[in-house]
């Protein structure tokens, strides 16, 4: 089977993604930046940046000049790599050959896989489709080699389908930068006239070893296909799976308590070999007469404990029906995270403080459900509402300490309730609100503290805050959203204190 490669470029890899991710930066121009050379500067810009004409490179102080409202996020350098290789496994379902190509691009090896979708015109359409519904911007191209592929996806004007045999002619409008050449070659190349590969490509081979060196011969042969391309594919974690088959089938419950605890011992020995803890453990007995049964865990952190796993099924297992009997049993394992060795020996000398805990929960959540547990950790934002967040990972531990120097209610408003209120001066704390049709006259009141909006998220009026006192000794947590400045600012209720 002759081999055709896809070539797909991601052209707002990161921004793209954070878009995905937060759905209110969709059509706000953004950057992505970080520090480089005692400044600011542009690694990544999202497509509504880049009509501004800001791009990577630039510096983000002379980006906020031109344009002022322009967000900045933090660049995060490892982020192409992971969403490289996310992408790839994703694109499994399409060729069992698919490699990052770094830094903003996948290499597909598709020969004997486009038949399946009818050819590789409505291939090439489906994966789009696919990738462009996630919020990406792609370009794409199929080729008989990488090098071909790769130029004609980012450089081509006509069809993203090169037909065999027929790369040369694919590549002579091109420029030299379609050949992945080096920065040095290419600046020689410009000052010497030659602005696309038909230009030099028939010169003689001596001429161009001597004057550019044996990379750009290379970077010929390969995308003509003279000289074959190494592709390193990604290896896809193999499934933490185990099988046990019953030679009589099983009727009883302590034969189904025997068959998972082999299960959970074959699994539990793998997982302690790589490391691995389970997160979600699905149980699945197959009867006689061909109907399946699961049974699913959820731990809170990662464990590869067989008795407490055991335990978490053995809440359920009263469910299952043998009807006429069960012939096989698996164990899926289809969520799984490290786990230090600290874990197990803590669960063996018993001195775990918080295992007993970890325990209940996961007990908790598997009579009532995960839902019926909620853990919330303190978040880097100075707005209210963003200040926490909910985890679900009891080991996880917080990124910041508790904030103890200023007053936090105990019971936050989801939304802000507006009140009516009665001020002497501007700046001062209410005499007087009404709430929900209650009057509360104020006896004591601390503040203001201001706490402004975090203009990396949104733009928007700053608050005040007072931490008031009513006649009745009740506390609450109100602020002014804005100043009498401008115009009649709004009051709201935000929190409740002990």
């Amino acid at each position: 089977m002759p081999k055709r490669y896809i070539a797909i470029w991601f052209r707002h890899l990161k921004t793209d993604w954070m878009v995905r991710r937060r759905l209110e930066l969709k059509d706000v121009p953004f950057v992505m930046a970080a520090p480089e050379r005692g400044r600011m500067e542009i690694k990544a810009a999202s497509a509504a940046a880049q009509m501004k004409g800001i791009d990577a490179g630039m510096v983000v102080a002379d980006c906020k000049a031109i344009f002022p409202t322009l967000q900045v996020l933090e660049d995060q350098p490892e982020m192409a790599g992971k969403l490289l290789r996310a992408l790839a496994e994703w694109c499994l379902r399409y060729t069992p050959t698919a490699a990052p190509d770094l830094p903003d691009g996948l290499i597909l090896e598709v020969g004997g896989c486009t038949h399946l979708w009818g050819g590789e015109k409505p291939y090439l359409k489906d994966l789009h489709g696919k990738l462009k519904d996630f919020g990406y911007d792609i370009r794409m191209a199929i080729a008989d080699t990488v090098g071909a592929a790769w130029a004609v996806s980012r450089f081509g004007k006509v069809s993203p389908i090169v037909a065999p045999g027929r790369q040369l002619e694919a590549l002579l409008p091109l420029p030299p930068v379609a050949l992945r050449l080096e920065t040095d070659i290419l600046d020689r190349l410009d000052k010497l006239g030659f602005h696309q590969v038909g230009s030099f490509i028939d010169m003689p081979r001596k001429a161009l070893r001597r004057r550019f060196g044996p990379s750009l011969l290379a970077r010929l042969d390969q995308a003509l296909g003279h000289e074959f391309e190494v592709v390193e594919p990604i290896q896809p974690v193999a499934p933490y799976h185990e099988r046990l088959a019953s030679m009589e089938p099983i009727k009883t419950a302590t034969g189904i308590a025997i068959a998972l605890r082999q299960l959970l011992d074959a699994l539990c020995l793998r997982l302690a070999k790589e490391g691995k803890g389970v997160r979600k453990c699905i149980f699945k007995v197959y009867r006689v007469d061909g109907h399946v049964q699961q049974l699913e865990i959820g731990t809170n952190r990662p464990s590869r404990q067989v008795e407490h796993l055991f335990k978490l099924f053995e809440l359920k297992t009263g469910t299952i029906e043998p009807a006429l009997g069960i012939e096989v049993f698996t164990l899926d394992a289809p969520i799984v995270e490290d786990a230090s060795a600290e874990q197990d020996a803590l669960w063996s000398l018993a001195k775990d403080n918080n295992g007993a805990i970890v325990e209940l929960m996961d007990r908790v959540a598997a009579k009532l459900g995960a839902d019926a547990i909620h853990r919330y950790m303190w978040d880097e934002h100075y707005w209210p509402e963003r200040a926490v967040r909910a985890v679900g990972i009891a080991a996880e531990v917080p990124q910041m300490p508790r904030l103890t120097h200023r007053p936090r209610p105990i019971h936050l408003l989801p939304t802000p309730e507006t009140i009516e209120v009665t001020v002497p001066l501007p700046d001062y704390p209410p005499m007087l609100f009404k709430h929900k049709g209650v009057l509360h006259k104020v006896t004591k009141a601390d503040g203001p503290e201001r706490i402004e909006q975090e203009w990396w998220l949104q733009q928007g009026l700053y608050r005040d805050y007072y931490a008031v006192e009513d006649q009745n000794g009740a506390r609450y947590w109100l602020f002014r959203l804005g100043s009498y400045e401008n115009n009649e600012p709004q009051w709201f209720m935000h929190g409740f204190f002990a």
